[in-house]
């Protein structure tokens, strides 16, 4: 149990570092995007997925597991919404685009790898 709940904040801490790199580089709320930020988002969100999956039950698992992946997709879109807004002149980014560009393709490849095995468990 102490897994699953150590796995959820770290996943947690995880989808938090990537938001907060997509965010800086949108200018919102005065955040700054350190290396640490760009090492903790996979570090985070990998590791904590496995501790979850590790001390989780299966029902508690899928439901993580969907959420997670909803979410990193939704990650993954913003980062695609602002690298067009920003190619288009509707916005101008901080600092450049490296940082949209790697959450969007970390985000999007755990993302789709998620959603995409989550399917229906055949019955034995």
């Amino acid at each position: 149990m102490i897994l699953a709940i150590v796995g959820a904040l770290l996943l947690a801490l995880g989808l938090f570092s990537g938001a907060a790199l997509v965010l800086a580089q949108l200018g919102v709320g005065g955040l700054a995007a350190g290396v640490s930020l760009w090492l903790m988002f996979p570090l985070f969100s990998v590791t904590g997925y496995l501790l979850f999956a590790t001390g989780a039950r299966v029902a508690n698992f899928r439901a993580l597991s969907f959420a997670v992946s909803i979410a990193l997709l939704l990650l993954a879109l913003g980062c695609a919404a602002a690298l067009v807004a920003d190619a288009t002149a509707l916005m101008a980014l901080h600092g450049g685009t490296g940082a949209l560009w790697y959450v969007l393709l970390i985000a999007g490849v755990l993302g789709a790898t998620g959603a995409a095995s989550h399917g229906r468990v055949a019955t034995q």
